[in-house]
């Protein structure tokens, strides 16, 4: 790693009308200054098991406004780097001069970016868009917000260089083995993911929002009360799970919140309250909050919800918010629920909601993820419960139909609000999400009233095995669909409020996909990275596919 005062950062997190949070992980203590057009913000670092972190507001801006900006720390110039060939990193304020564009995806893995890492992993979509952005004469529209929809980190399926890092530290034969262990190594999986030169600069200059999904975590986190007692039994669960949450609060949720939303987080007024010239270590305090917000989920709640424009934008945690208990299992708690249902609303030209797990599954999957959860839930005797669990874990049948009871509140909030009961209709409720390695886009069957459709995108960097692939499309269509259907209804499931159906897709490439408000409806592109010339460090950006949804005629 670079011997560099700033170790990640500057990102580019929050950012409205007239401020924005700049992201920095520090090698040292200090304080770190943002300089933009004669102006300067400052903010002290503050420190978690021997890391050091700074979280800089800049208020006063205009909106509609592009600053270039330079960064110190203790006065000594740390970005731009002088060598750096990328354009000048810039804050860039919302306003009304333009309609929303926002880019989407999820599931991004660390590797090289070279001939072996793309020929395993494919070429990272991120970086490729990156790249097309900093180029001199490419007049390429800067998406106002990246919005990361969960597996930012593989803390499970670690890589090599990850696991270089464990074993230099500990014994990889003893349980967690190659998986991470604490926060040490959490920090040090975020810095392969988000130190690459391109995609630095690139969450240097575009905002960013994230949310979680299982990998952040583990596989299948919190799928089944089962689950969950079977991670609690082993010796190293309770470590990496605060080590979980509380990484995710430094490194991706701080830079979720507002600066009134962080005005009300305990663990940022603790920051913000303290006056001395030594640096605040909030190690004990907030791996505290992180084993409260595992044993109690009410406690803290990870979700948001931002209106930009004309525009809201609301961002689930399907989750940590899960209700586990067989006789209330719901993938939203009752008080997630209550925030969620107060905030699906109308008067505004579109709803976007963000969710990590797919809302739509295709209806085959969905049906199977139904049955197995009455199956694993007792509703054919305890022998096959156990046969559904392990079902359950083994091929992941735990996205939102295998919560009918949250599937159902959901579909209920979304349709009401499509049908004008809500405020007045929009002309889209759309579903952004994630996870499940292919990308498509899925419509509900409505005769009237707005457009509720799912537009997935994933992954940013890791494929989809090919038997996996033929297995997803089996799912999909013909008479797995209606075997599904008839298991689901064997099992006492009832019928699905609605019907849905794939308008297109899927594709399995590594994507990144963008949507923009457009006087013809909101446009929704795929695009991923080619390698030309065997020019490995410098792929090329190729369309995939695009959407419009206009409104119903």
């Amino acid at each position: 790693m670079t011997s560099s005062p700033l170790i990640l950062g500057p990102m580019m997190r929050y950012v409205d009308d007239v401020s924005a949070s700049v992201w920095f992980e520090t090698r040292d203590a200090g304080h770190v200054t943002v300089n933009a057009a004669g102006r300067s913000w400052s903010a002290r670092t503050f420190a978690v098991h021997g890391h050091h972190y700074a979280l800089v507001h800049v208020d006063g801006l205009q909106p509609d406004s592009t600053l270039p900006y330079t960064v110190e720390i203790d006065g000594t110039p740390v970005w731009p780097d002088t060598e750096s060939s990328f354009p000048a990193s810039v804050i860039a304020t919302l306003g009304s001069e333009h309609a929303l564009r926002l880019s989407f995806g999820s599931c991004r893995t660390s590797v090289p970016h070279d001939a072996e890492g793309n020929r395993t992993h494919g070429v990272d979509a991120l970086r490729a868009c990156a790249l097309r952005l900093a180029s001199p004469g490419k007049a390429v529209p800067r998406p106002d917000l990246i919005l990361f929809l969960g597996d930012q980190v593989y803390a499970d399926l670690t890589t090599k260089k990850m696991q270089e890092f464990i074993r230099a530290r500990r014994d990889i034969s003893e349980p967690p083995g190659k998986e991470l262990a604490d926060y040490e190594e959490y920090a040090h999986l975020y810095r392969l993911a988000w130190s690459d030169e391109a995609n630095r600069w690139l969450l240097s200059t575009v905002p960013t929002a994230m949310i979680f999904d299982d990998h952040d975590i583990r596989d299948d986190w919190n799928t089944s009360l089962s689950w969950k007692q079977e991670m609690e039994a082993t010796t190293w669960w309770p470590g990496r799970i605060v080590a979980g949450f509380a990484s995710y609060w430094v490194y991706q949720h701080l830079g979720n919140m507002s600066p009134v939303e962080r005005a009300d987080d305990e663990i940022w007024r603790d920051i913000a309250s303290h006056d001395s010239e030594s640096e605040l270590d909030i190690s004990a305090t907030l791996d505290a909050f992180a084993q409260r917000c595992d044993q109690e989920p009410t406690s803290y709640r990870w979700s948001y919800c931002r209106d930009i424009n004309d525009v809201r934008l609301i961002v689930i945690d399907s989750r940590a918010a899960r209700q586990l208990e067989p006789a209330r299992r719901a993938l939203l708690d009752d008080d997630e629920t209550a925030w969620l249902n107060e905030r699906m609303r109308g008067g505004f030209r579109h709803l976007l909601i963000g969710t990590s797990l797919p809302f739509l599954l295709p209806p085959g999957l969905h049906h199977l993820e139904s049955w197995d959860e009455a199956v694993s839930e007792g509703a054919w005797g305890k022998p096959a419960a156990r046969v559904g669990e392990r079902l359950r874990q083994l091929v992941d049948l735990e996205h939102w139909g295998a919560f009918q009871r949250s599937f159902r509140e959901l579909a209920r909030m979304a349709t009401e609000v499509a049908d004008g009961q809500r405020g007045p209709a929009p002309q889209t409720v759309t579903f952004l999400s994630g996870d499940v390695h292919y990308s498509t886009v899925s419509e509900v069957e409505r005769t009237s009233g707005s457009r509720i459709v799912q537009a997935i995108c994933s992954p940013i960097r890791n494929p989809l095995p090919v038997f996996m692939r033929s297995f997803s499309a089996v799912l999909a269509y013909g008479i797995a669909t209606r075997l599904t259907a008839v298991l689901a209804r064997s099992a006492g499931v009832k019928s699905p409020p609605f019907r849905w159906e794939g308008i297109t897709g899927p594709w399995f490439d590594n994507c990144l996909a963008s949507l923009e408000d457009t006087p013809d409806g909101l446009k929704i592109w795929w695009e991923k990275g080619v390698i030309a010339d065997r020019d490995h460090q410098h792929p090329l950006v190729e369309n995939v596919a695009t959407i419009t949804l206009g409104p119903r005629r």
